[in-house]
């Protein structure tokens, strides 16, 4: 007779497999930042540590994948809290000790990754989730615990967002589907010189 808690492993360890490489793509796309790909497979790991302990749960539902994605999606937006409360502190701390200068705020050359770092937590998980990941509305409704029409409006808006920050002056802006979408699925826009 096979022992059951040896089944239930080999299945985490079949889910851990199948979908690692997803949830740290997602984590990634979700943290943004310099370090990104680090703390994203610090991410991942900690949603599949969380993950491993509510496994009969988790094994028990309709789309694991989904409960999994939720969970790296609430990790993210906690990670995303903690990093703005601790540069508020940073900032004011620096405030009171140095002099402010009037000098230029010159932009660098943005990539899809930086622009998504600077959407608001809900459109860039809305973006990442139905244009990186081609989620369904529903789908992401269901990841995030948000209404569908919360996902409509959050995509709609972040799309907006993305190509006013990639897109140079007033020529070159498309429909859904333009170059900043196309750039989610293969990665970083390249940078011109």
């Amino acid at each position: 007779m096979a022992d059951p808690s040896e089944d239930f492993s080999a299945e985490f360890d079949a889910f851990f497999e199948r979908h690692h490489a997803e949830l740290a793509r997602l984590a990634h796309l979700l943290l943004g930042g310099p370090d990104g790909a680090e703390s994203a497979d610090d991410l991942a790991a900690d949603a599949l540590v969380a993950i491993w302990h509510r496994w009969e749960r988790v094994r028990a539902a309709d789309r694991p994948i989904a409960y999994a994605r939720g969970v790296v999606a609430n990790m993210a937006r906690s990670r995303i809290r903690s990093r703005t409360r601790e540069r508020r502190r940073i900032a004011l701390f620096w405030s009171q000790h140095s002099t402010h200068t009037n000098g230029p705020d010159v932009p660098a050359v943005l990539d899809v990754r930086a622009a998504l770092g600077r959407l608001p937590y809900r459109k860039r998980a809305c973006v990442v989730l139905r244009h990186a990941f081609d989620l369904s509305e529903r789908e992401t409704a269901r990841t995030l615990g948000i209404s569908v029409g919360t996902v409509k409006s959050q995509t709609s808006r972040g799309i907006a967002e993305l190509e006013r920050l990639l897109t140079p002056g007033e020529a070159g802006r498309g429909e859904g589907g333009g170059p900043p979408l196309r750039a989610l699925r293969t990665g970083p826009v390249e940078r011109s010189s």
